[in-house]
This record gives structure tokens, C-alpha cells and sequence, in this order.
């Protein structure tokens, strides 16, 4: 019963959401209410844990709504100034190809943005932005989630590692201090992660277009998908070597940044060279009715761009200069600690820092840069307030669930957490093949919490733990870890509640979960294969 009822967390969002169908506002509230009642009564978590769980879910639904906000605002001003249209038109200079631009924009420009922000902002940005290139909304939802993983490994500046493996005492006999050995510590997880992505790295790309041939194409001809992956397969091979000279020079802290900006510069050239792409131009993936403006804007590029470069320049100063990252952390900081009273339960809301906040910034910027009227701003900020209503009938519930579940572990039966009762469980049964299962440890924590920080930050004590005992290389499982929690990003429920909300899919969760989940399955069976080969050679 203990473990049916920690893993009613995972199992009712399943049903209600893929297997019935239902919109996430619906299906949430459901999964939410089943597992409030059985933390009450099964595990005997404590009545003011739940209410003060569902407060804290409900201060973090504030912080995801102003992410929300901020990054379909900056696309509907854009709208406004024409910015869009000549983003649009050099997206057709460099390829007309729709393949090619899920590529540029949703893995690349995405995980651009994941290095400088993570959070679940890159497919907040680049959802919109394909859909203003024409792609339908379901589309730009299920790529620009798939896109969101590789990157996610080493996040916001490598917070994945450098948080997400904070909480393993004294590791390997690491003091806390010892500020020199942890950070080897960080660079051999960070290696063995782009030792794996030298394979996984480099065909996701190729799974992107798969992707999109199969589900969006009228005549599903995979041979349209066969046909982009010597050009694909091309910019996977850059990505995943430029991440392993990095991690290996470097460490974690800008892998995503770096590769993505190598190989953007890559596939622009190459693209727009026509270097091994195929002749026939594939847009089946193109709304039904959209129109390309045939006339020229007199903006320019750079000009049509400068929003989003702000973006990234503010997003990378706030996090890398401490005097500009203290200021931003620590004024109008709203953040609420110890909920009723309760020491632990915390939501923080640093609204300068917010990359909500910053993606507001831009679109005001956009508004000088451009020399357009605040008009645009304003009919901006009116067309997305309804959107982010939308969003917030799901995110409610669906973060009420994972604090319930995330603080379940303050109960009178003195259980350990449900995530902690579920990592063990799974390590019972399943130690033997722990490199197969590792991964989808990773997955299940993202897919639960929402952020593959969290979940490296909750399981990997666990994953530490098996590997010691099985006699594993603990390196490559922690690693197999980090990796699992990004690739769970591709499924976690309220990602896919901000993704459809940015493009216009309210209440069709459960749809582009259909279409993630194979994705994310096939990316698990890879790390788990990648780790065996990885522990055979670096141990």
C-alpha cells in the first residue's frame, strides 16, 4: 500500500492526463486530490504540512507565471514592432526548411537559453518564436520540449551539478570546504556526462527530426526525416565534441553555453551553404493558412534580434557577476520562508532575478530599439494576460501535488519522503541492473518536481548509495543520474503546462506528453547503455 500510494503521484497524472485525455486544469485537480488524501491518511503527513505544501505549490505557481508572461509578451510585442516578420525573413535567407529551423531555433537557440537561464524558460521562449515562424502549436510545444534535454544536464550555469549534487556528505571523503577537491569532484561528473553525450549528443537532432516527420507530416514519408540526418547527425557531432572539450577543459558551468554558440554558428552556415541537406524543402509542418509577408522589412536583422540578445546579456550578467547577481537576489526579493510556521517549507521569488522579469525588460527594450510606439507594449501585456490565466488553472494544482509529495517525508508514521520511499524500492528490486535503471530514477524525480536540479538534488544520495553498494562506478551512475532528471523535462507535467500555454494549447497536455514520451523513453534506454560503456572505459 505505501508504495502504491507513493507512486500515485506518478500513476494518476499518467492516466488522466495520457491515457484519458484530459486537459491538465482537470486531470491535475484530480491527481492532486487523490494524493492530498492519501498523504493524509496513508502516510500521515501532518494536516498543516499539506495546507502549508499547497500554499507553498501556489507561491510557485506565481514564479512560473511570471516566466510565462514574460515570454509570450516579448513575442506579441515583436508581433507589434514587425520584429517577427524579419526574424521570419532571415530564417528563410539562411533555410526555408522547417526541419532545419526545429533545429537552429528549438535545440540550439533553446539550449542557448537553457545555459544562461534553465527553469524551464528555453521552451517558454522557443515555443512562441517557432510559432511565429509558422509552425503549428502542437508542433512548436513537442519540439521545443525534446530539444530542452541534452542541454538540461548542465543547466543555468552547471546548476544541475553544482546544486544537484550538493547534498552528498563528505562524497568520496570531500569536505564541504574543501573547495578544490569538490570542484574535481563536479569536473569528473561533467566528463563522464559528455563522454556519454558523444553518442547521445549527437543523434538527438536526428530524434528531433524523426520527430517531427512522424507526427506533423500528412504522408508520414520518413524518408523526408532519412534525408536531413547526414545534416543533422553533422551539427549532433560539433555539439557533443565542443561539449566534451569544454567539460573536460572547464568543467559543468558553460557547456551549454559555449556548444550551443558554436554550433549555431555551424548549422547557420551550413544551412544556408546547403552543406548535405537535401533538395526538396519540407514544411508540412506549416499551420494551415499562414501566410509569408512577401513584404521586405525595412528592419534591421540585428535590430529584429536585439530583444532576445538581451535576453541572454542580462540573463548571463545577473548570474555571473556577483555584485549584479547579489543586488538582483536580494532586492524585492519575495520570497516566503518556514510556511505556517514550518522550517523547510520554502518558495523563493527573487523577482529581479526572475528570467520572467528579464524577458519583460527585453520586450520594453525591444520597444527603443526598434523606435516603436509603448503602445505595442501595452496591447502586448493585454493579449498575454489571458494566456497566463490559462496556465494557472493547471499549474495550481499540479504544484499543490509536488510539495505534498516533495514534504511528505513530515509525517507521524515516521516515513521517509514518498521520492525517497520510491529511489529505495526501486533499488531493492532493481539494483542488478542499476545502470539500466538509473536513468529513469532521474526521469521520474523530473517528471514528479519539475526541475532536473530537484530531482539530482533528492535522488543522487540514493544513486550514491547503490552504486557504493553494488560496487559501480559512482561517477558514471551520478552522472546517469544528472542526465535522467534532463531528460525528464521532456514529460514533467507542469513544463508541458507552461510549454502549451506559451503556444496556445490550453488543455492539450496530455497530447504533447503523448508525443514526448517515446522520446523520452528511447533517451533513457540510451544513457543506460552509454553508462555501461562509459564504466567499461573510465570507470
Amino acid at each position: 500500500m505505501l508504495l502504491l500510494t507513493a507512486f500515485s503521484a506518478i500513476v494518476a497524472p499518467f492516466i488522466f492526463l495520457v491515457l484519458f485525455r484530459m486537459p491538465a486544469k482537470k486531470g491535475m485537480t484530480f491527481s492532486a486530490i487523490i494524493l492530498l488524501l492519501l498523504a493524509s491518511t496513508v502516510w500521515g503527513v501532518h494536516n498543516n504540512v499539506i495546507v502549508a505544501s499547497i500554499l507553498q505549490g501556489s507561491h510557485r505557481a506565481l514564479t512560473i507565471m511570471l516566466i510565462l508572461f514574460g515570454a509570450i509578451v516579448l513575442l506579441n510585442t515583436l508581433k507589434h514592432t514587425g520584429a517577427v516578420d524579419r526574424i521570419n525573413e532571415g530564417f528563410r535567407n539562411i533555410s526555408p526548411d522547417m526541419r532545419v529551423q526545429a533545429i537552429i531555433v528549438g535545440f540550439l537557440f533553446g539550449a542557448l537559453i537553457e545555459g544562461a537561464a534553465g527553469f524551464g524558460t528555453p521552451a517558454a521562449v522557443v515555443g512562441p518564436l517557432m510559432v511565429a515562424l509558422g509552425f503549428t502549436p502542437m508542433a512548436a510545444a513537442t519540439i521545443a520540449l525534446i530539444a530542452n534535454s541534452v542541454p538540461v544536464s548542465f543547466g543555468a550555469v552547471g546548476t544541475p551539478h553544482l546544486v544537484g549534487l550538493s547534498n552528498i556528505p563528505g562524497i568520496m571523503g570531500i569536505a564541504a570546504e574543501d573547495l578544490a577537491a569538490r570542484s574535481t569532484f563536479f569536473h569528473e561528473i561533467a566528463k563522464r556526462v559528455t563522454s556519454m553525450d558523444l553518442f547521445i549528443a549527437t543523434v538527438v537532432p536526428s530524434l528531433l527530426v524523426f520527430v517531427l516527420v512522424f507526427f506533423f507530416s500528412k504522408e508520414r514519408k520518413m524518408s523526408n526525416a532519412f534525408a536531413m540526418f547526414p545534416w543533422t547527425l553533422s551539427v549532433g557531432v560539433v555539439y557533443a565534441a565542443t561539449a566534451f572539450t569544454v567539460a573536460h577543459a572547464f568543467g559543468p558551468e558553460f557547456v551549454s553555453i559555449v556548444s550551443s554558440l558554436v554550433v549555431i554558428s555551424y548549422a547557420s552556415v551550413t544551412a544556408k551553404k546547403g552543406f548535405l541537406q537535401p533538395k526538396e524543402i519540407w514544411t508540412e509542418a506549416l499551420v494551415d493558412g499562414f501566410k509569408v509577408e512577401a513584404k521586405k522589412s525595412d528592419m534591421g536583422l540585428f535590430a529584429a534580434w536585439s530583444p532576445y540578445l538581451v535576453v541572454v546579456g542580462l540573463l548571463l550578467v545577473t548570474r555571473l557577476v556577483p555584485a549584479i547577481k547579489k543586488f538582483t537576489q536580494t532586492n524585492v526579493d519575495l520570497t516566503w520562508r518556514n510556511i505556517m510556521g514550518i522550517e523547510g517549507i520554502n518558495s523563493g521569488w527573487q523577482v529581479l532575478y526572475s528570467p520572467g522579469t528579464i524577458l519583460v525588460i527585453a520586450a520594453l527594450a525591444a520597444i527603443l530599439i526598434q523606435g516603436k510606439s509603448f503602445d505595442c507594449f501595452i496591447k502586448a501585456s493585454k493579449e498575454s494576460i489571458g494566456s497566463v490565466q490559462g496556465a494557472s488553472l493547471a499549474l495550481l494544482p499540479t504544484l499543490a501535488l509536488v510539495q505534498v509529495f516533495t514534504n511528505s517525508g513530515m509525517n507521524a508514521n515516521e516515513f521517509v519522503a514518498m521520492p525517497r520511499y520510491i529511489a529505495i524500492a526501486m533499488a531493492a528490486g532493481l539494483g542488478g541492473v542499476w545502470h539500466n535503471v538509473a536513468p529513469y530514477l532521474g526521469i521520474l524525480g523530473a517528471f514528479i518536481t519539475g526541475s532536473a536540479t530537484v530531482s539530482t538534488l533528492t535522488f543522487s544520495p540514493i544513486q550514491y548509495d547503490v552504486a557504493t553498494q553494488m560496487g559501480l562506478p559512482t561517477y558514471v551512475v551520478l552522472a546517469q543520474q544528472v542526465m535522467g532528471g534532463a531528460a525528464g523535462n521532456m514529460i514533467c507535467v507542469h513544463n508541458v503546462v507552461a510549454a502549451t500555454a506559451v503556444v496556445g494549447l490550453v488543455g492539450k497536455e496530455g497530447d504533447v506528453i503523448r508525443k514526448t514520451l517515446g522520446p523520452c523513453i528511447v533517451y533513457g534506454l540510451m544513457i543506460g547503455i552509454m553508462g555501461i560503456i562509459v564504466a567499461g572505459i573510465l570507470g
